[in-house]
């Protein structure tokens, strides 16, 4: 078989000597890596927000189910891509094979340059906010917590990807046990006369189911990370579209039950006005002593995401490596870590300037996820178009797992994701432009590439005219 035919079905063999991934993970690597990203500190907040968007207490539950659904829908999508396309390029991989190197350059692009290192310098943030109530060092505390952040969970899975996997299902359980701390104070420590007060507050006259679902399904987003760890599955490239159902699972279970919490202890009214609705819960349940566990859980959450996130970030830019030579420093695996170490230096190097630019732009940094949100729901909408356009391309490729009720719900995710491009557009204005600039960056670097790329086949094929003329 060529080398072109193994890589339709999986990751490309090792050119170069450079190596590449190997099948290490197993089942529960995969679901930790899925829970941590998903149960990150937007739990802690978001509710709010959803709470003041939706008419009633059952119909503020139903939308997480909801989310849960859709979500699964998603993960059907992307399991059946993962598993027939195993690739640590993951988005990037799927993006490649459908619609070829172009626009599969601008995504990775886009994900190196703002969303994924945007995201891990965000989450630091959060990290090392919450962290500065409890320990300041001074005026730029949250800076140096976040770089610092940064720098240690870059270094932990440069080491190796055993340590950077074992980190993350140690705080994926530190954070798990904290949202199980929240349910448990919500559903059966809750002071009779404090509930019965809160739950006759009235839920908001003035709804938007529709933003709500916008802010539920930020809650569960980054579940498609696990399609970058695809190749590394240790037991067949079908065990991650299990790993992707059983998280979603997990975390749909956990998000209803702790919101139900919330409700249970806070009423509608209640939660919508809370400003921190997880640490009112602790405190109503066990005292004002209670409440420094949030900014913990907090602090476990966001840096379970971050690691996650750090984990996967820089395996996009090691399959942009691999396929642009401009970028192969990024495209060499080292063996003796099983890492992308170059792609994790190049990420951590963009994520900290990310956080040194806050100090005179605090505000900015903090939004850059949200600005860029259209260009992330954008090939978030491709992905689901690849799924059909692969079908087609690659009729002949086993498919280790298909999505069920093809295509409903392929069409149903596809449709999702062009609700929440369209609604993510009118939500930022003039902030989707930041997410337009990065996109023009990166086409121009196209433009550059391939022009240069064209003066290297014109000068290749002069030297063979000259040398056959010489001859």
């Amino acid at each position: 078989m060529s080398s072109e035919n193994k890589g339709v079905a999986g990751t490309r063999p090792a050119e170069n000597g450079n190596g590449g991934p190997q099948p290490v993970l197993g089942m529960f690597d995969a679901i930790a890596l899925i829970v941590g990203i998903v149960v990150g500190a937007g739990i802690f907040s978001f509710p709010s927000l959803v709470a003041s968007n939706t008419s009633s207490s059952s119909v503020f539950i139903l939308v997480w189910v909801l989310g849960g659904f859709v979500s699964l829908v998603g993960a059907l999508c992307y399991a059946e891509l993962a598993s027939t396309f195993p690739s640590a390029g993951g988005d990037y991989h799927f993006l490649r094979r459908a619609f070829g190197e172009k626009l599969s350059f601008l995504f990775a692009w886009a994900r190196m340059t703002v969303i994924q290192t945007g995201s891990v310098a965000i989450l630091s943030f959060i990290f090392g906010d919450y962290l500065s109530q409890m320990y300041n060092i001074g005026e730029y505390s949250p800076m140096i917590y976040a770089a610092t952040l940064i720098t240690v969970l870059t270094a932990i899975n440069i080491i190796g990807i055993q340590m950077g996997t074992g980190t993350q299902k140690l705080l994926t359980s530190l954070q798990i046990l904290g949202v199980l701390a929240i349910i448990i104070a919500g559903l059966f420590f809750a002071p009779a006369e404090a509930s019965s007060a809160l739950t006759s507050e009235k839920a908001p006259a003035t709804t938007t189911l529709g933003l709500a679902m916008v802010f539920v399904l930020l809650t569960f987003g980054g579940w498609n990370e696990a399609a970058y760890i695809s190749a590394e599955m240790r037991k067949g490239r079908r065990q991650i579209a299990w790993a992707l159902i059983a998280g979603i699972a997990v975390i749909t279970t956990l998000y209803v039950l702790i919101n139900i919490a919330y409700v249970n202890i806070l009423g509608m009214g209640g939660v919508a006005a809370s400003q921190a609705v997880a640490g009112d819960v602790m405190r109503i349940a066990f005292g004002e002593g209670a409440a420094w566990m949030i900014g913990l859980m907090v602090v476990i959450a966001a840096l379970t995401s971050a690691n996650a996130t750090i984990f996967t970030g820089a395996r996009t830019n090691y399959a942009l490596g691999r396929d642009f030579p401009a970028f192969g420093f990024l495209g060499k695996w080292n063996d003796r870590a099983d890492a992308p170490i170059n792609a994790f230096i190049v990420q951590w190097a963009i994520a900290v300037a990310l956080v040194g630019l806050s100090i005179w732009t605090r505000e900015g940094i903090a939004t850059i996820i949200e600005y860029t949100a259209p260009v992330f729901w954008f090939f978030f909408l491709l992905v689901g178009v690849s799924l059909f356009v692969l079908r087609w391309k690659f009729a002949e490729v086993e498919r280790p797992f298909r999505v069920p009720f093809y295509p409903v719900a392929p069409l149903l995710f596809c449709g999702t994701s062009a609700y929440l491009l369209y609604s993510s557009l009118m939500y930022t204005g003039r902030g989707a432009m930041v997410g337009i600039a990065v996109l023009a960056a990166g086409a121009v670097v196209l433009v550059i590439l391939h022009y240069f790329d064209g003066l290297k086949r014109k000068d290749n094929l002069r030297r063979e005219e000259d040398e056959i003329s010489a001859a």
